[in-house]
């Protein structure tokens, strides 16, 4: 019954204003990687990159980010990357080059319409709910006319999140190391979606 209440009451919208960002910053400063014990970061997943108002305002364009709120705070986000923004966030650059290198379904991605999807948190009092895969879902409902994919990637320390991903339908792709850490390619088919 839980999980029904939260997605009857939770609003799913693109990103608007810079209010809706200011929220954003707020939830990810709580769940960075190096803010986090150890355990916590075990048990309840965390995210890498820090980003600043400049930078999620550029990296989705005009499309917007795929937020969540309940009664006007942000419980959830999705962050949409294009792109034609690799270069602008110098940790995620090795991720765009791995993804240019790849195949899906015989043809290259580089040639492809894809989104990334860079980076997605839940609240810690709304995890398990439903959110994030709706989340997701919300995405491909706005997106999929104009992005065949959605791919991510996930540091292989993260299983939370590896599992929730596989649970909305996303497959790996490809595994790399870089400097900061192993990581997971995953590509969500949305033209193929579950």
């Amino acid at each position: 019954m839980e999980n029904l209440r939260q997605k009857v009451f939770l609003k799913y919208q693109l990103s608007k204003d810079k209010q809706n960002l200011c929220q954003v910053l707020d939830l990810q400063a709580q769940n960075l990687d190096g803010r986090l014990s150890a355990d916590e970061t075990r048990s309840e997943g965390f995210v890498t990159v820090q980003h600043t108002m400049e930078s999620l305002e550029n990296i989705c364009g005009s499309y917007g980010h795929m937020l969540a709120f309940e009664q006007g705070q942000l419980v959830a986000y999705a962050l949409v990357m294009l792109k034609t923004y690799a270069h602008s966030i110098p940790v995620l650059e090795p991720m765009f080059r791995q993804i240019n290198r790849l195949t899906y379904r015989g043809e290259s991605l580089r040639d492809q319409p894809y989104l990334v999807m860079g980076q997605i948190c839940v609240d810690k009092a709304h995890r398990g709910s439903g959110v994030f895969k709706e989340l997701y879902h919300q995405m491909a409902r706005h997106l999929s006319p104009y992005f065949s994919f959605v791919i991510t990637e996930v540091a292989t320390r993260n299983p939370r999140s590896i599992r929730a991903h596989q649970k909305v339908g996303f497959q790996t792709i490809h595994q790399f190391k870089d400097a900061t850490d192993d990581w997971q390619i995953i590509l969500w088919d949305w033209q193929n979606k579950k």
